[in-house]
């Protein structure tokens, strides 16, 4: 073990400012498993069939599934490796440019924090759906003390609480596959549903390349989160085996729950039907299909599933954003009080400064008319894909200076597969993603500024604490001899 790693086992106060590894192997894979597993798919779904067809919609999956992947590999690369809770933060840090990783870390921080307060106002819709007359910030309220009791026991808590949030998504979409299957081969209900859905009208491919691409960039919102594994290797048992084999398990996820899901739809459901635009639970894509199975009771179900999928983006939210304002407080980048952690590890003053300003944005959503927190909101959206550009740099960064310092690749615990394709063809599509979001505002006679602003403002925020940061701090380009890589440090 190196002198640095000694010296730190040897101080004092290490145990006050190191979280504890309290993640076991199947915290870690659920965690991975039910990432992308939410609203997105149990609800707009159906959006993406109604307006790209069910080819256009299934192309657009897993186009974007794929490059998911590859981000996704890169990033268990590099936190099979340096499994900390600052993630591509750190990662960024080390290998490319401080003042990116500044950037990245407060970003990533502001997005889930905003992310917890529209997860409040939703789970207050969806008790509404059994207590329609009951007020919302009762229901809110109510979520954020047991969200904020899941994150504030231990990391035990966070990761029970995950585990059986994301089974039971898991065990519902694989019983809608199931259910779906039987009643296309006519198994159920006692008529085969066939391939009828796929060829009537201009189906598969409705609307042509441009509604495969509205699609394309709906997508890669819906899989946005995936990416928490990487935070949680901060405190898994066993990183070096556990992460590898969460990693594993993000392309079977992704075949099996959404296309297999989109599939089942599309077959059952005529992309035509008007119902598959609404957001509403009554007539989810999923609710469709289980009342056609003939399950009655199908809107209730999916109402409770909805409001698990709600909590565990809530339960996540919290937890990662305290995990990265702890990280950048001990890298320097926050104020070293969010450093501090609770006998049990927990860094609470992360934890409370995250939740207030959580409960404070979701506040904003609820008083005057919400143009601030639309604001907020909006600042926040294309975050998802600026993390993962800096996932795909910094991996692309970490092997070059691996490989520049001398050490074998075959030494690594986990090695990303179809590199350097992998970490460039991310890179290519998130930048395109993030770009072109909204490229209906340049087509016709006049651009629309204001809808302009609100979809790219996340964009220039992450400029400025970038190159403020680096101005400031006169930080440049790591030389690749020069980035910290020590194969010890974690173990």
């Amino acid at each position: 073990m190196t002198k640095q790693a000694n010296d730190i086992q040897q101080t004092p106060s290490a145990s006050s400012t190191e979280l504890k590894r309290g993640l076991k192997a199947r915290h870690l894979t659920m965690i991975s498993l039910g990432g992308s597993i939410g609203t997105g798919l149990f609800l707009g779904s159906g959006t993406a069939i109604h307006t790209a067809g069910p080819g256009g919609a299934l192309l657009a999956y897993i186009l974007i599934g794929v490059m998911v992947y590859f981000i996704m590999t890169s990033l268990g690369e590099l936190a099979a490796f340096m499994p900390t809770s600052g993630s591509f933060s750190t990662y960024a840090t080390r290998f490319i440019d401080p003042s990116l990783g500044f950037a990245l870390g407060w970003n990533y921080w502001y997005s889930w924090a905003i992310t917890l307060a529209t997860e409040l106002s939703a789970a207050a819709l969806v008790m509404k759906f059994w207590f329609p007359h009951s007020p919302s910030l009762l229901w809110s309220g109510l979520f954020l003390v047991i969200m904020f009791a899941i994150n504030y026991l231990s990391v035990k808590g966070y990761g029970e609480g995950e585990y059986w949030f994301a089974f039971i998504k898991v065990a519902t979409v694989i019983i809608f596959i199931i259910v779906g299957l039987l009643m296309i081969f006519g198994i159920i209900n006692g008529h085969t549903a066939g391939f009828k859905n796929f060829t009537m009208g201009d189906a598969p491919f409705h609307g042509g390349a441009s509604a495969v691409f509205a699609i394309f960039l709906a997508a890669g919102f819906s899989f946005q989160g995936t990416e928490l594994v990487g935070v949680a290797a901060g405190e898994s048992e066993n990183p070096r085996e556990n992460v590898p084999r969460a990693i594993r398990s993000v392309f079977w996820r992704i075949l099996l729950f959404y296309v297999l899901a989109i599939l089942v739809i599309g077959l059952i459901v005529p992309y035509t039907n008007k119902s598959l635009m609404s957001e509403s639970v009554m007539v989810s894509p999923f609710t469709l299909v289980f009342k056609k199975a003939g399950l009655a009771f199908a809107a209730s179900v999916m109402n409770a599933v909805i409001l698990t999928a709600v909590l565990s983006a809530g339960n996540s939210s919290l937890y990662a954003s305290t995990r990265m304002l702890y990280a950048m407080a001990k890298d320097g980048q926050a104020p070293k009080i969010f450093a501090k952690l609770n006998k049990r590890g927990v860094p609470v003053w992360s934890l409370m400064a995250t939740a207030i300003i959580g409960a404070l944005a979701f506040l904003a959503s609820v008083y005057g008319d919400g143009a601030i927190y639309n604001w907020l909101l909006n600042a926040a959206g294309v975050t998802g894909f600026i993390f993962w550009i800096g996932i795909a740099v910094s991996h692309y960064r970490f092997r070059k200076a691996y490989v520049a310092q001398g050490y074998d690749v075959n030494d690594l615990p986990y090695r990303a597969k179809w590199y350097p394709f992998g970490p460039i063809f991310g890179f290519a599509v998130c930048l395109i993603i993030l770009l072109a979001q909204d490229y209906q505002a340049f087509l016709g006679g006049h651009i629309d500024w204001m809808n302009l602003i609100v979809a790219y403002l996340g964009i220039p925020l992450f400029l400025v604490l970038w190159f403020g940061y680096k101005i400031v701090r006169k930080t440049k380009v790591i030389p690749l001899k020069e980035c910290k890589i020590d194969p010890y440090e974690y173990l």
